[in-house]
This record gives C-alpha cells, sequence and structure tokens, in this order.
C-alpha cells in the first residue's frame, strides 16, 4: 500500500488490560523497536511500504502467527524451526510484553512482532509471501450479532489468502463448535481447501503442537478443541 492512507477500520478487541509491570515496560521500550515488522507505531506512520521480507529474515522462508496470544506457541515454533523466520501479530500490548519477555528468555532470533491489526500487516506483506499461517484460539464473539468480528470473515480471510503461497498452509484451533462451522465454511471460499480425511485429523493435535494456556483452561471448563488444515493450493 504505497503512498496509500491507512484505510479506517472498526477494532472491536482489547488493545490494554491491567497495568504492566515494570519488567514489561522494559522490554517494550528496549527490545519492541528492533522486533517490529514495519513501524512500532502505525498510526503515526500512514504511509506504507512494503516490507522487505528477504532482507528482514535473510531469504528464509516465512510463517505468521495471528493472534498470539501469550506468545508460547510463537517461541515454541521459533525454537524448533530456526530455518524459518516467523511475524507473530497481536495488538493487545500486554500480551506483546508478555511474548517480549519469553523472547529474551528463550534467546530465539527468528522472530519479528506486528503490534497491531493483522490487517494492517497483511496491507503490507508482498503477495505470496507466507509459507505457513497459524489462527490459533481467535477471540470467539460468540453472541450471533458479533460473528461478523470473527476473523474467519472475507474481511480477513481475502487478504490472508493473498499472502499466503501456492501450497501454503493455515492452521485454525478453537473450542467453540460455531467457530468451527464458519471457519468450514469461509475458508473455502476464500480458496483454501480443507484437508482433513477422517475424524482424526480434526480432533488429533499437530504432532508438533503445544498446547497453550487458552487450550488449558477450554480443556479444564469441558469444551473439546478442533485442529483444522487448510492448504491453498
Amino acid at each position: 500500500m504505497t503512498n496509500e492512507t491507512r484505510p479506517h477500520r472498526n477494532f472491536y478487541g482489547r488493545l490494554k488490560g491491567k497495568t504492566l509491570k515494570a519488567s514489561q515496560k522494559k522490554y517494550i521500550e528496549e527490545d519492541l523497536s528492533a522486533l517490529s515488522v514495519g513501524p512500532v507505531d502505525w498510526e503515526a506512520n500512514p504511509q506504507r511500504d512494503p516490507i522487505d521480507l528477504e532482507t528482514r529474515f535473510g531469504g528464509k522462508p516465512v510463517w505468521l502467527e495471528i493472534g498470539f496470544g501469550g506468545g508460547e506457541h510463537l517461541v515454541h515454533q521459533a525454537r524448533e524451526n530456526p530455518q524459518v523466520g516467523i511475524i507473530g501479530a497481536e495488538p493487545y500490548i500486554n500480551g506483546v510484553a508478555t511474548l517480549l519477555g519469553k523472547i529474551r528468555r528463550a534467546g530465539v532470533g527468528n522472530l519479528a512482532v506486528h503490534a497491531g491489526d493483522a490487517r494492517d500487516l497483511m496491507d503490507v506483506l508482498p503477495e505470496a509471501s507466507i509459507e505457513k499461517a497459524f489462527l490459533l484460539y481467535p477471540d470467539p464473539w460468540p453472541k450471533s450479532r458479533h460473528h461478523r468480528r470473527r476473523f474467519v470473515t472475507p474481511e480477513h480471510l481475502q487478504p490472508l489468502a493473498r499472502v499466503l503461497k501456492p501450497g501454503a498452509v493455515l492452521r485454525v484451533a478453537t473450542d467453540i463448535e460455531d467457530y468451527v462451522r464458519q471457519t468450514l465454511q469461509e475458508v473455502p471460499k476464500a480458496g483454501l481447501r480443507w484437508t482433513a480425511e477422517r475424524p482424526q485429523d480434526w480432533r488429533d493435535a499437530w504432532p508438533d503442537w503445544i498446547s497453550t494456556r487458552y487450550e488449558q483452561k477450554a480443556l479444564r471448563e469441558g469444551r473439546t478443541p478442533h485442529y483444522m488444515t487448510f492448504v491453498k493450493p
């Protein structure tokens, strides 16, 4: 989106929670700028230049996690896959601060962070640049009138499909059955094929999965996780 201003978009999720701890403020002040893909303050930088992923990650394949929460899965994947570069997008600043602390402790160097709306990031990602994407326990927006706010809507899925390479994989995990329904309805409309051939393909977690705190909460409350895999032809 070179030489264009940022389109107006409604954002419905939380941007900030409890007051950040001193250590978290330190992570934000000292680490976020260097790890950011694009400007730290996107609101103050309305003009958008395409992101040079080749330079950023040294030619590595690039993965994307949308809404990384506390960052445990993101850091796990970075640690286990040093041959790739991974971008984490998350607007909730408390989650960003938590991730930055995890990155320091893990010592991983193949991560970049977008501390904002994933739609803004996808505006400036090159077409067909992402080899794998993760949407893990996204905000369920359970009320029917709020379903249009979910990520699995054309407003989000069409830009995501644009930046996925042919053959790229999208993983979606959720414990909300109606979110499963909407995912299976909307993701194929964006041009991605569901790969499941038998019930175990969505009942069993991926071999490299690490259970997150959100999943543990779902299990404690008696909800069943679903693990859906899609491929862009």
